[in-house]
């Protein structure tokens, strides 16, 4: 039942912008009400985001969707939600009412969203309560990255162990985010500013919410995620604001299972003592719109859920998934209503004591000038090889073993997160590379009067320092063609930013797509060219030229391949693009936003863009096979502590998820300019709705 039989218990109110403020008598009411609102507003794109999580969107989306679905059914998604569900009603009996008071106002919502969206031809299947969970399960499952142990795996075999960091860097299908502190005595009014963007795979809808929740307990805005009550990453509460990146640590681990069928018919696996152990089996049905149903086999060890049955070479393996929510049946969800009631950075400190997935670096300020920098997010201790590769299952040394201290670090000047190594070093393996990091430091110490608007100055930054080790290669002049010639001097004259309307950073792309391509051609990688095998969900992190564009800058001054002829590669590369003799074309005309749609829009238009991957405007293209981009800043925020209401804020699209409304994407040519809108919170400014 729900938990109120009408709306009128809240206030829904709208900005020019359309962005939602909910107030409602306590706190309860509150999470119904973003509910409530979320499923009017965006009742598609939570529709897809449940079957995601339940491993049933190709029953609404087709084939194409079938091998997520199967990723899903294999890894348990949904049964970890609801053990996290069962222990969260156990254990945190508020936060689950609160929750559930969330579902309550999404299953009373759904129905009316559904009659302002036409791609949802019937009221969808209503939310069980745990479902929030499941879909941050689904929408955090591969931000650590796992999949990158299969490739560090067939690296090693291919190029020797010494080299199975060799493409070490933020890689395909990864998070990354920009994230700074400015502390009063650098800003304006004496109060710190924190601002930033999240970087994400651009969708359509967007997969932030602008919003604000009020009740007498808190008054907070924020980013939400659609489907999940609160503002887990992102929000100001008046007195006290936070925001997250991604740690970049290395929390999920791949076990190499020795399975056996014992006597009657049941599985066994060989468990770290040398006995074997049950295996839980079972077969599910994925049902796919215009195809044929699929049958899924679902195995789980003592290690965790069966994911793949094959390793990226093809060869036969079995292979299973330990990660934390399924091990420790908690994500971390009582820390949500708290970062809402907090107050202080004290408070917000507290609260992510609790937090488990994903794992974060977090800066938090308050307005009586305290400061917080640190990591949240549970991770396993257990023996360094589990990082890098997958380990067998049998060797009671790979165990985990409890769980690591998360660190913290006083902020001293400026404080940068940008997933490159610092605070989260003893964390994880792979970083970013430390332009972005250095390049936020770099414009920070040039004022010492920061205010909110001139942090969109940061934001649209577009210098790409790792342009250097490949223009550092380019051959002297008498070794080239005259067009050659010509060229190099034109990017060695390059002021080396990627500009929306730069034609010199359409050329350096050409070249640098050029330089990938050959070297993904040399000998040397002979043994990692071809389609990846394994399930095509890991695909993206096994493709060699992804991962030589990404990695492009390690590998033209590495010592570990001596055998790749780099200056001959860039040589040739320079020749074959002079010799293109292409039209001076702006990089905005070749770098366009293409946002993933559940179902494509073919009457979608989608603008030009500048910066690149290791750009502070970091709209990542994938060098060597597309300058188009599909992830970048999935928004943009700053939170002033002096007064919240100067804070700004933008998302890639708008606050409606309906396509053609009004408030759609409105925001989207601010956003692709690096532009931001203002944080309203005089209730007399805003146009109250119907709820």
């Amino acid at each position: 039942m729900s938990l109120v039989s009408n709306a009128d218990v809240y206030e829904l109110y709208r900005d020019a912008w359309g962005i939602p403020h909910l107030r409602a008598p306590d706190a309860l009411h509150l999470s119904y009400a973003q509910g409530r609102t979320t499923a009017l507003d965006r009742a598609w794109q939570l529709e897809v985001e449940r079957r995601r999580a339940q491993g049933a969107s190709a029953a609404l989306l087709g084939p194409e969707s079938v091998a997520w679905d199967r990723f899903a059914r294999q890894s348990r998604l949904d049964d970890t939600a609801r053990r996290c569900w069962e222990a969260l009603e156990s254990g945190e009996p508020e936060t689950a009412a609160w929750v559930r008071a969330y579902v309550d106002g999404v299953n009373d919502g759904l129905a009316e969203g559904a009659r302002r969206d036409g791609r949802l031809t019937q009221t969808p299947a209503p939310w069980d309560p745990w479902v929030p969970l499941a879909v941050w399960i689904a929408t955090h499952i591969l931000f650590a990255g796992f999949a990158t142990k299969l490739w560090r795996e067939r690296v090693a075999r291919a190029l020797g162990d010494d080299a199975v960091t060799l493409f070490a860097t933020d890689g395909p299908g990864t998070a990354g985010s920009n994230g700074w502190l400015v502390p009063g005595d650098r800003t304006s009014t004496g109060a710190a500013i924190i601002a930033g963007d999240p970087h994400r795979f651009i969708e359509d809808p967007g997969v932030y919410q602008q919003i604000r929740l009020a009740c007498p307990e808190y008054d907070v805005l924020g980013l939400a995620v659609p489907g999940i009550p609160g503002l887990a990453h992102f929000g100001h509460t008046g007195t006290a604001a936070w925001a997250i990146t991604n740690a970049m640590a290395d929390y999920q681990d791949l076990y190499v299972e020795q399975l056996r069928r014992a006597e009657g018919g049941a599985t066994e696996a060989l468990g770290p003592d040398g006995a074997w152990e049950p295996v839980h089996r079972h077969t599910e049905t994925i049902t796919v719109a215009g195809g044929a149903d699929v049958e899924v086999e679902v195995l789980e060890t003592p290690r965790g859920p069966v994911i793949t049955h094959e390793a990226a070479d093809g060869t036969a393996r079995t292979l299973s998934l330990r990660y934390p929510p399924r091990v420790r049946r908690d994500l971390g969800f009582a820390a949500l209503p708290a970062l809402l009631r907090a107050r202080t950075v004290a408070d917000i400190d507290a609260a992510l004591d609790g937090w488990a997935e994903p794992v974060n670096v977090v800066h938090a300020a308050d307005s009586l000038g305290g400061l917080l920098h640190r990591v949240a997010g549970a991770v396993p201790l257990r023996h360094p090889a589990n990082r890098l590769h997958p380990v067998p299952a049998w060797d009671r040394q790979y165990a985990w073993q409890g769980w690591a201290d998360t660190p913290a670090e006083p902020v001293q000047g400026f404080a940068v997160m940008a997933n490159a190594r610092g605070i989260a070093s003893p964390l994880g393996v792979e970083f970013a590379p430390p332009h972005r990091a250095n390049r936020i430091r770099e414009l920070l110490s040039g004022s010492a009067d920061w205010s909110p608007k001139a942090m969109a100055d940061v934001h649209r930054d577009t210098h790409l320092a790792s342009a250097a080790p490949l223009l550092a290669l380019l051959p002297e002049p008498q070794d080239l063609t005259p067009a050659a010639r010509a060229l190099r001097a034109r990017l060695l004259a390059w002021d080396r930013h990627m500009d929306a309307g730069s034609t010199d950073a359409t050329v350096f792309s050409a070249l640098r797509t050029a330089t990938v391509r050959r070297f993904a051609a040399d000998p040397v990688f002979a043994e990692l060219v071809g389609a990846p095998a394994g399930p095509e969900v890991f695909h993206p992190w096994l493709y060699l030229v992804p991962r030589i564009g990404y990695a492009l800058e390690g590998l033209l001054t590495t010592a570990l391949l001596p055998g790749l002829d780099r200056a001959a590669h860039v040589r040739a590369a320079l020749e074959e693009t002079a010799a293109a003799q292409a039209p001076d074309t702006p990089w905005s005309e070749v770098h366009r936003l293409t946002p993933w749609q559940a179902v494509p829009d073919p009457d979608a238009t989608w603008p030009g863009l500048g910066g690149d991957h290791d750009c502070v405007n970091a709209t990542s293209s994938v060098p060597g096979f597309t300058d188009l981009t599909a992830r970048a800043s999935a928004a943009r925020y700053v939170w002033d502590l002096a007064r919240r209401e100067d804070s700004l804020w933008a998302v890639p699209l708008g606050a409606d998820g309906v396509t053609g409304a009004p408030h759609h994407r409105d925001q989207l040519p601010l956003w692709a300019r690096c532009e931001l809108v203002p944080v309203v919170t005089d209730w007399s400014r805003l146009t109250k709705e119907s709820a």
